[in-house]
């Protein structure tokens, strides 16, 4: 007669069988990122007006007249940095080192005090603007209330979360949206007014999406862009570097 197994041993059975099944579909999630499309990509050499470093991070550098504003992106979730290649680049020609974000398994929830790490690499840049994508923008979000060093805050399709109160703090903010966005919560977006400053932007962008953001294709379940090629990111830098500009003065 076969000796039966205690319960005890069946519990911790069934919950080692859990954990493998848990992590097991963790590791099958993050293993797939949206990738950066061959274009943005091409955005990661460096010119004549940038300087392009990839040491995990991925610095441009304004070859000239660089401003001492650094802006520091952390990229939407599982999304892979490249993809924002273009924007940052074109942020720096103005001036404005941008350093994207290396995030753990290009998660911004697995890396979120990244921006902190990337800080006191650049003892040089005195002045900092933190943003981010969907995701990454709420992480951003929750850095700058913590960190009196940051001076700016950019959500792309984001908003921070309700215990993220800015409403009181002294941070310039600037919300940026598509349209036609269908991941994102556009009424979280637009409400999030409620807790920031009184003086923080918010923009719609006529047409745009959530994937518009950045450059790597279509996002599952987003909706349709009506704006054509990359003109997205042309109009989001052109805000960005508004608002630097504006705290430059």
């Amino acid at each position: 007669m076969r000796e039966k197994k205690p319960w005890a041993v069946k519990i911790l059975m069934g919950i080692a069988v859990l954990l493998i099944i848990t992590l097991a579909g963790f590791f099958i999630f993050v293993s797939t990122s949206y990738e950066a499309i061959p274009s943005s990509k091409n955005s990661l050499q460096s010119d004549d007006q940038v300087i392009v470093k990839e040491e995990g991070d991925i610095l441009f550098e304004p070859v000239s007249e660089a401003r001492d504003i650094g802006f520091i992106f952390y990229p939407g979730a599982k999304v892979e940095a490249p993809a924002y290649a273009t924007m940052a680049k074109e942020i720096a020609a103005q001036g404005y080192p941008v350093i994207l974000a290396d995030l753990r398994f290009n998660l911004a929830i697995l890396s979120p005090n990244r921006a902190g790490e990337i800080i006191n690499d650049h003892p040089e840049i005195k002045r900092w603007v933190i943003g981010g994508h969907s995701l990454g923008g709420v992480m951003a979000s929750n850095y700058a209330l913590d960190h009196e060093n940051v001076e700016g805050l950019v959500l792309l399709a984001s908003y921070p979360q309700s215990k993220t109160d800015l409403s009181k703090s002294s941070l310039n903010v600037l919300s940026l949206w598509g349209s036609n966005d269908e991941v994102a919560d556009l009424d979280k977006v637009k409400n999030a007014k409620e807790i920031m400053p009184n003086d923080a932007e918010f923009i719609e962008i006529k047409g745009g999406n959530h994937g518009g953001f950045g450059e790597y294709g279509h996002q599952k379940g987003d909706g349709d862009s009506s704006l054509s090629g990359n003109q997205q990111v042309q109009d989001t830098v052109k805000y960005i570097v508004e608002f630097l500009e504006e705290l430059s003065e």
